[in-house]
Parts: structure tokens; sequence; C-alpha cells
């Protein structure tokens, strides 16, 4: 169980790396000067790129929390004191959709149908910490 748990933080910690990298690249890319074309490219480059290996790496941070809920049974069972669970697993579901609207995003910057400037892209950027945050006290704390 350990091991599992060991992988299932590793591969976490890395998706949220892209997580956190993605938006800025967002920010840059809003900012890019009308013309600017092997900027764009590099950018746009950079961030499929980075959408790709962040997908991968969501994979196995989702089996492994399977796992340990469903199978180690961490977060389980009956009666209180599993609320935090509940609330993470939340959580999880609003980060995969955070995961697939930056994919959105990025095919609209790809099709260069941008809807947003570099300061929405700024704050954009901070859904992941105040979601990583929250998560880290649900599990350490386990307040409800």
């Amino acid at each position: 169980m350990l091991w599992i748990k060991a992988f299932h933080i590793v591969m976490v910690a890395s998706w949220f790396a892209g997580l956190f990298y993605l938006p800025r690249l967002f920010v840059n890319l809003a900012m890019v000067p009308v013309g600017s074309d092997a900027e764009l490219a590099r950018l746009l480059l950079m961030a499929r790129k980075l959408y790709r290996f962040m997908s991968i790496l969501m994979v196995p941070a989702l089996a492994l929390g399977l796992w340990l809920w469903l199978v180690v049974g961490i977060g389980r069972g009956p009666g209180p004191g599993n609320g935090w669970m509940h609330a993470k697993l939340m959580l999880v579901l609003v980060l995969l959709g955070y995961h697939h609207y930056c994919g959105r995003v990025l095919r609209n910057f790809e099709a260069g149908r941008n809807a947003h400037g570099h300061v929405w892209y700024r704050w954009f950027n901070e859904l992941p910490v105040l979601i990583l945050v929250t998560v880290v006290i649900l599990v350490v704390v386990k307040p409800f």
C-alpha cells in the first residue's frame, strides 16, 4: 500500500506541475503580438506537448487514487469521518474538468479563436493552486 501511495503522490505532483504551467503558457500566448508567427508557433508547440504529457500523467494518478480508495479502502466505510474523501473526490472532478477545459483553450488558441486576455489567464492559473491546497488539507487534516 505504501508503494501505491508513494507513486500516487508522485503522479499527482507531476500532473499538477503541468496544470500549473500550461495556463502560464496561455498567458504568454495571449500576449503574443500580431504578426509574431514564430513566437506563436513555438508557444503552441510547447503547450501541445505539455498538454499531451500531463494527460498521460493524469491516468496513473487517477488509477492509483482509485486503487487506494476502492481496493485498499482509504476513505471508505460507513459512518462519519469519511466526509473529507467525498470533498476530495468532488475536487478531483473539478480538476478533471479544469484539465479538459485547458485542452479546449489550447484548441481555441490553435484555431486563432482566443476569447480571453492575459489577465484572465493569470486568474485562471490560480485555480489548481487553490484545489491543491484544499486537497492536501482534506487528506492530512481530515476535518470531517
